[in-house]
């Protein structure tokens, strides 16, 4: 039998010495190999440190030259030149100083401080191999209301755990809001120029799918509190991004309108106005142009919408009938929009001979659900599913409002692409308004008070996240000034006008009293229906009696 390599008992080696410190020198070789390839891998991903770290040798050396005078002039240069920056560019000194001052802190101080102890409380540690596995915080990147956290998942987690998570990641850290993402929140930026290609190039890289990122936008302070002035009026509106109002990263709401339905859900008084005026704002330059026409109804007999009625081409607040005579016109346009654009083109673009036709609707639950004419309901819901689902591309959409978003309520709700949730009375109409699972998501429509109105839950274009957002408010005089402003030109197509019906001439005696003429008998209906009005013939022949 052949004799152990090491004698551990005696801790005697059988094998050469040579041999032994080979093994060695490779393993210590390999170690600093793998310490020299770590160490080049932070000093590349830590590159915007070496500026710093360079200034840091270079004020040692200075101090041991020279003393502490440099040191004082460059201070007080610095300070001066800043100054000077804060006073001609105050925009960009706060973006590159002031916010990357506050990120850098934050990082620090508030986050890298406490993350261990959070994660752990929160439940996001994973255990492996006697080992834990932590999120890896990644940046810190602050605005003046936000904390944006760039997190690593560790294997084995998904991102629906942050989201449930989210609520408690927020008290923890101080903020009372978390809102949890799961893609790049800004896409890449377009590029021109002669090194164009080379910026794609490098936008490609770092505009890449990470499927084990996830976004933690914490709100350090609420600017949805107060309300929102009217945005300026566009001088030529962009459909596919409306200036409508102000998010929660005090960023400016853009909805896209072009080839899309919107659908406004909320209780009582919770805002549904500011939404629609709002529209009709960023759209007042091309109302006027007449790239654009409003076609308006207000159930409610005017008590919304009138105050801007010369905003509108086309007005119906009080006969039912002219309701269902308006959509009928809207389908007969998009009919003959068809006939055009066959086979030419599948997105209607606007033009002022072919303007792009939005169809308010204040209250869509009256039309219905709570109209009393069954038959013009009928009409009313043939039209509208017409609408909803062949308008988008001829450039036919509906903008429309209701209180109760059930679909016993709204039979057509799913016929919506875009859609805004303002403060909902109960927590279920959430995921029947966005969609299931929105309010897991952050969508807490049913928890916004009533002081805050105006302030909706909506889906941004390429994120499954809602996002939190106010309308700006618009007074009654502010409304009265942008209808006079920018009114429609008029209809081609004038609306119906409803001639009421002519009094029947009564015959008089001559001393001005009417005279009561009365009329031949109207025969009376049978009482039976027609096929039964044969069972009591008599037959006549036979001389029998009835059957």
């Amino acid at each position: 039998m052949r004799a152990p390599l090491v004698n551990f008992r005696r801790f005697q080696i059988t094998a050469p010495w040579p041999l032994v410190w080979t093994v060695t020198a490779l393993f210590l070789l390999a170690r600093l190999l793998v310490l020299v390839v770590r160490l080049g891998a932070t000093s590349v991903r830590h590159w915007r440190a070496w500026p710093a770290g360079a200034l840091a040798v270079l004020a040692v050396d200075v101090y041991r030259s020279h003393g502490w005078w440099p040191h004082l002039l460059v201070l007080l240069v610095v300070a001066g030149s800043a100054g000077v920056w804060w006073w001609r560019g105050r925009d960009s000194f706060h973006r590159l100083i002031v916010l990357r001052a506050i990120s850098v802190w934050r990082r620090l101080w508030v986050y890298r401080r406490q993350w261990h102890e959070v994660m752990s409380l929160c439940g996001l540690v994973k255990k492996y191999d006697g080992g834990e596995k932590l999120p890896r915080l990644l940046s810190v990147r602050c605005t003046y209301a936000t904390d944006e956290l760039v997190v690593r998942m560790p294997r084995g987690q998904n991102p629906e755990v942050y989201h449930k998570a989210a609520r408690d990641l927020a008290y923890s850290f101080g903020t009372r809001h978390c809102r949890v993402f799961t893609g790049r929140r800004q896409g890449p930026p377009h590029r021109s120029g002669r090194l164009a290609w080379l910026l794609r190039l490098i936008d490609r890289v770092r505009f890449r799918d990470r499927p084990r990122q996830v976004w933690l936008v914490f709100i350090r302070r609420d600017p949805l509190t107060r309300i929102v002035a009217p945005l300026p009026v566009p001088a030529r509106p962009d459909f596919a991004a409306l200036p409508m109002g102000l998010r929660e990263d005090l960023a400016v709401y853009s909805l896209r309108l072009l080839a899309t339905h919107v659908l406004i859900g909320g209780a009582t008084r919770m805002g549904k106005g500011s939404v629609i005026w709002s529209l009709l704002r960023a759209l007042a330059a091309g109302i006027r142009s007449g790239l654009v026409r409003v076609w308006a109804i207000d159930p409610k007999g005017g008590m919304e919408l009138s105050i801007g009625r010369p905003l509108f081409s086309r007005y119906v607040d009080d006969d039912w009938t002219r309701m269902a005579d308006l959509l009928d016109d809207a389908v007969a346009r998009m009919r003959a929009r068809q006939q055009i654009l066959r086979g030419k083109v599948r997105v209607h673009t606007p033009t002022v001979d072919e303007p792009l036709i939005v169809i308010v609707i204040d209250e869509l639950a009256a039309l219905l659900a709570f109209l009393p004419d069954s038959d013009i309901r009928h009409r009313v819901t043939q039209s509208l599913g017409l609408l909803l689902t062949q308008g988008a591309g001829l450039g036919v959409l509906v903008v429309a409002a209701t209180q109760d978003p059930r679909k016993e309520i709204v039979t057509v709700r799913d016929f919506f692409p875009t859609r805004i949730a303002l403060g909902l009375t109960e927590r279920g109409h959430v995921d029947l308004l966005l969609g299931d699972g929105a309010r897991d998501r952050g969508a807490l429509a049913d928890q916004i008070p009533l002081s805050a109105k105006g302030v909706a839950y909506v889906l941004l274009d390429g994120q499954p996240e809602p996002a939190r957002v106010r309308f700006s408010f618009l007074t009654d005089d502010a409304i009265r000034d942008l209808a006079a402003t920018f009114p429609a030109p008029a209809e081609s197509q004038p609306e119906p006008v409803v001639i009421p019906p002519q009094p029947k001439p009564t015959r008089t005696n001559g001393n001005g009293r009417s005279t009561y003429r009365p009329g031949p008998p109207k025969q009376a209906a049978p009482l039976l229906p027609p096929s039964l009005l044969h069972a009591l013939d008599l037959d006549t022949a036979n001389g029998s009696d009835p059957r």
